[in-house]
This record gives structure tokens, C-alpha cells and sequence, in this order.
């Protein structure tokens, strides 16, 4: 009885000591994090997203803001090129404003709510939570993640690692990776925020598109450059470039590109046109926004747009699934060959 009583007062010792040194379960862990995303009502974060989609890395400076229930802002800056763009979602519905375009498009959405999003921290926490197979382990300052992903390309980028801070539960880093484990999206957390304030007008529309055109060069001389043509990167087995045709526009040149085979889809790339009024009116968009990582387009059953260092592209397609539109549009940002 004496041993018994022994050996169970050296097993309490144990536990009291795991405890004393900051170690949890994965099963704690996430009910915390379940109750962090229970009380979430604001927040403010930077981070540095790097993306390996192209022959060379692309880095994007995010800022992102968001307020309980439903706003979002999130800016998206390239650090190598003079560009940006911002996703913003309030009362009258989810916007992608083009500051250098003078362009905004409104889309009746319900984004980020049913798909992974990187640098959103209640939505790593869902990924989190609803992935009931997702592995976990601690180091000495984090606890770390790894879950199957929501995105509607999965096959793409199925598995993400995120990397929480212990102390606080602050997210720190995520990878998402592709079935080979490489990392194509890396998000570094910096500055997180919690219980952040706002302005009234925060996430107002016209507000937003004058504040991020501020120090914006608007590219008013479209029409006098050429631009650079690019291929698709990616491969669809039995699919090839059958025939591309150069059309003379009156803002320049148009590329039609026609692919065929087992299946068929067209890519059709022109130079972007500034509007003609100055006002940040934003144009109804059928479809729902399309984040390819480098900048954020619009997708349908049936084709997908979007808009990258003053180019506009299009893919349409009777045979592609939306995924695989998803997939050939990331990969045209990539170097362009045949």
C-alpha cells in the first residue's frame, strides 16, 4: 500500500512539473485557442508573405485589420515591384480595390468565411479546430501545427504548418505546403494586436481607396508600354498551346492564347485600361474573389480574371475546373515561356 502510494505521489510530481514548465496537451491547447477565438473581437497584425509559385520568390508586405463580426481589411504591398491591392469587407459587401488602377470591384461574397486564409488568425484557429487528425508539437516558445488545409484548390496546397506563440497564443509563422512538403506560401507574423479600436470610417470603401492611393503611382501610360507575354508554368496531362493570335487593340495589343487536347480553355491577356471617371466607384462582379497569392482576381463556373502589374488576364474554360483555373493562373505570373 506504502509503494502504491508512493508511486502515485512520483506520478502528480510529474504532472505538476510538465505543468510548472509551460507544457500542455494538443487537446488544452485547442480548447484555449477555441476560447481565444470566442473572445476575438479585434485586431491589427503585420507579416511578410513570401510565395515560391515562379522561378523566383515573391515577397508582399500584408497589413491586415479586423473587426468583430465581419470586416476585414487586408493590404497587400510587393516589396520588389510598385504595386498593391487591398481585399476590404464591410456592411455593403467584399471589395478588391486597385489603388494604381483607380479600379474597385464589389463582390457579394461571403470570403474569408469557408476557405483557409494565411494571414487571417481566426482562420488558422478554425483550421485548427476543425481538423480532428492535425498533428501538434511544442518546442520551447511555440506550439506547433500541422493541418489539413480549406482551400478549394486542396490538391495544390493541401497541408499548412502554423506556428503559434506559447505565451500568448499569438500566431508567428505559417507555411502552406504542397504534397511534396514544400513550402509555396510563407506568412512571418510581426506586430499582432489584439483589442484594436477604429476609426468609424476604417473600413469604408472610398475612404481606403484614397488613403492606399496616397504615394500609389497611378499608370496613366498604359497604352505607350508593351508589356512582357507569359505562358502558364503549370501542365494539365494531354493539354497543350494549339494557337496564340495578336490582335491590335486601341489601347494596344491583345494576346489570345488556345489551348487544346483532353481538355481546352483560352488565355486571353491585354493591357489594363484606366477608367475614365476619377471616382472609386466600384463595378459589380459576378463570381467570388480569387486569391491567388501575387494579387486577387475573380472566379466563375467558368472563367477566372485578373489584374498583375498593369496587365489584364483572363482564363475561360467549358473543361476546367474551378481549381485547375485557380492552378494555370498561379503559374502564369511565373517566367514566361512556351
Amino acid at each position: 500500500m506504502k509503494k502504491r502510494l508512493m508511486l502515485l505521489l512520483a506520478g502528480l510530481m510529474v504532472i505538476f512539473a510538465l505543468a510548472a514548465c509551460g507544457t500542455k496537451s494538443q487537446e488544452s491547447v485547442v480548447k484555449e485557442l477555441d476560447g481565444t477565438l470566442a473572445d476575438l473581437k479585434s485586431y491589427k497584425a503585420k507579416a511578410k508573405m513570401t510565395l515560391q509559385m515562379g522561378t523566383e520568390p515573391q515577397v508582399y508586405e500584408v497589413e491586415i485589420w479586423h473587426k468583430d463580426p465581419s470586416f476585414y481589411r487586408v493590404n497587400l504591398k510587393s516589396a520588389q515591384k510598385d504595386q498593391s491591392q487591398m481585399i476590404l469587407r464591410n456592411q455593403e459587401g467584399v471589395f478588391v480595390l486597385t489603388p494604381a488602377l483607380n479600379k474597385s470591384f464589389k463582390f457579394q461574397s461571403d470570403w474569408p468565411k469557408n476557405s483557409s486564409q494565411a494571414y487571417l488568425y481566426e482562420s488558422l484557429i478554425k483550421d485548427i479546430i476543425l481538423d480532428k487528425e492535425a498533428k501538434f508539437s511544442a518546442t520551447k516558445d511555440h506550439y506547433v501545427f500541422e493541418t489539413k488545409t480549406r482551400y478549394q484548390n486542396n490538391q495544390m496546397l493541401p497541408i499548412q504548418e502554423i506556428k503559434l506563440n506559447k505565451r500568448n497564443l499569438e500566431p508567428v509563422t505559417v507555411k502552406v505546403m504542397d504534397a511534396d512538403r514544400n513550402a509555396l506560401v510563407t506568412v512571418n507574423f510581426s506586430d499582432v494586436e489584439f483589442g484594436t479600436s477604429f476609426d468609424n470610417d476604417a473600413f469604408d470603401m472610398q475612404k481606403n481607396m484614397t488613403r492606399v492611393q496616397v504615394g500609389v503611382p497611378v499608370m496613366t501610360d498604359l497604352g505607350d508600354k508593351e508589356f512582357t507575354v507569359k505562358y502558364p508554368t503549370a501542365e494539365i496531362p494531354g493539354v497543350s498551346l494549339k494557337d496564340e493570335k495578336e490582335i491590335a487593340t486601341g489601347n494596344g495589343k491583345r494576346i489570345v492564347m488556345t489551348y487544346g487536347g483532353e481538355k481546352s480553355f483560352t488565355l486571353v491577356q491585354e493591357k489594363a485600361v484606366m477608367p475614365e471617371s476619377t471616382s472609386a466607384s466600384a463595378i459589380p462582379v459576378n463570381g467570388q474573389p480569387a486569391d491567388l497569392g501575387f494579387t486577387i482576381g475573380a472566379i466563375t463556373k467558368n472563367s477566372i480574371t485578373w489584374t498583375h502589374q498593369g496587365v489584364e488576364y483572363m482564363i475561360a474554360s467549358s473543361d476546367l475546373t474551378p481549381e485547375e483555373m485557380e492552378t494555370m493562373a498561379r503559374s502564369v505570373q511565373g517566367e514566361a515561356m512556351k
